[in-house]
């Protein structure tokens, strides 16, 4: 089979993007083959951007405030991606819930990432809704976008165990460092052509059982 030609990503920020510096290195590694076409922030002020630039990528900011409905703030994102010819598009620390301008541009091409193993804690307060909780076991989700607050298919969840001494914080840093592994990994399943949904279900091509690690149980078993 002829190896597939890099992916054109586009990567949507509102803060830090360390999740873009996630996928950024795993380009540059060789792990992922991609060409990040564009990096848009709907925050001018978002460190992301300064990460974008000082790899050569280039770095947009379109406010969302500026637009009256997030109908015409998601038409000038489908503008600006599709100029570039963009075919897969990466939230990475994205602030903003999607029309359907956004949904219908790019249907089952948008990507996104969670620090709470969905459907358990949507929202923007994972680490802290699972400590209140009481859970002993986080971590993270990569999934397809859909409408509705985290509700799309789920590529890949990474475990993290939830310590005794944690707190929000502390176990949100341990999710976000597992969210480096799997998201590049997750887009680099799709630049694969390995994905496929059915239902609410993503299928993984090529994939094995075996390949399955042993399962992570906290506290642990005598």
């Amino acid at each position: 089979m002829a190896e597939r030609p890099p992916l054109k990503l586009g990567v949507l920020i509102s803060g830090s993007g360390t999740n873009l510096q996630a996928i950024i290195d795993a380009v540059e590694r060789g792990g992922l083959r991609a060409d990040l076409r564009v990096v848009i922030s709907n925050r001018p002020s978002a460190p992301g951007l300064e990460r974008a630039r000082k790899h050569g990528i280039p770095a947009l900011v379109i406010e969302h405030r500026r637009y009256a409905t997030r109908e015409a703030f998601d038409a000038e994102l489908v503008k600006a991606l599709t100029e570039r010819d963009v075919e897969l598009v990466a939230c990475a620390g994205f602030m903003r819930l999607f029309s359907s301008v956004m949904l219908d541009a790019f249907p089952a091409r948008i990507l996104n990432t969670h620090n709470a193993l969905l459907p358990s804690f949507a929202g923007i307060h994972g680490p802290r809704d699972a400590l209140e909780y009481g859970v002993k076991i986080a971590g993270c989700t990569v999934f397809f976008v859909t409408a509705g607050v985290d509700a799309g298919p789920v590529i890949i969840q990474a475990a993290v165990p939830v310590l005794p001494d944690d707190d929000e914080q502390r176990l949100a840093d341990r999710i976000k460092g597992a969210e480096h592994r799997v998201y590049p990994y997750a887009i680099r399943l799709y630049q694969e052509g390995r994905l496929s949904i059915q239902g609410r279900t993503v299928r993984i091509a090529g994939g094995s059982a075996d390949d399955a690690a042993l399962p992570l149980i906290n506290p642990r078993t005598d």
